[in-house]
């Protein structure tokens, strides 16, 4: 059990994919609030990040299946709170932001909240913010709905996220949940985030290679919603 969390069930059970991310897990765990219960998922850590995760007091599942979308499909598949969160596991993001991103789904007033990235200095490289900007407006352009950011952090209800049946398991899984939920007829809107400098060596948005290949996973995912939407 979490020593954070109580006898009780968790309100939320929040999905940390982990990837070598032992330097940041100490602070991240610390800023979970009370009542979240993190899932690390560990896609294949070298640095003991599982390890660590399980002595700092979290739910531990490993993942063989390396990608984005494997670890937090498995991190979905193994929660068991009503309410299932999903949050970069690096120090660029507090899972304290949580907290106000879930008020809108426990309430009834959204059905998917995602976190808009606001970039603090040295969080963002510039070629990342371009990239996402142009997936953004894609994205508007095809749904009608008004998102600017295409970021990792959500919160929505267990159930109906697997009911979508999301089928990536690379980096097209977060683009493939909001336009399958579109389809669906899910109530979407995005609430402001703070979005730090990460902690540790990047593996997507770091880097120009990690971008190119997460925005053809994403081109994948907008493709076959063309197809679907009327």
């Amino acid at each position: 059990m979490n020593p954070q969390q109580g006898p009780s069930e968790p309100l939320v059970d929040v999905v940390l994919p982990c990837l070598n991310e032992a330097m940041a897990l100490p602070s991240v765990l610390a800023a979970m609030p009370a009542g979240f219960r993190a899932i690390v998922v560990d896609n294949g850590s070298t640095d003991g990040s599982g390890e660590l995760a399980e002595h700092l007091g979290a739910c531990v599942i490993r993942e063989s299946l390396r990608g984005f979308g494997a670890a937090a499909q498995a991190g979905l598949e193994a929660a068991t709170a009503e309410l299932v969160a999903f949050c970069d596991c690096d120090g660029s993001m507090s899972p304290a932001e949580l907290r106000v991103l879930a008020l809108p789904v426990r309430q009834g007033g959204a059905d998917l909240v995602l976190g808009a990235r606001q970039p603090q200095p040295g969080s963002w490289p510039l070629h990342a913010q371009l990239a996402n900007r142009v997936l953004a407006a894609k994205v508007r352009r095809l749904t009608g709905v008004q998102l600017t950011d295409l970021g990792p952090m959500r919160v929505a209800r267990r159930d109906m996220l697997l009911e979508l049946g999301l089928l990536d398991r690379r980096s097209g899984y977060p683009l493939e949940m909001v336009l399958k939920a579109h389809l669906a007829g899910w109530i979407i809107t995005e609430l402001p985030i703070a979005y730090l400098p990460r902690l540790g060596k990047s593996k997507v948005t770091g880097t120009l290679s990690g971008t190119l290949r997460a925005m053809a996973d994403m081109s994948i995912q907008l493709q076959g919603a063309r197809r679907a939407l009327p």
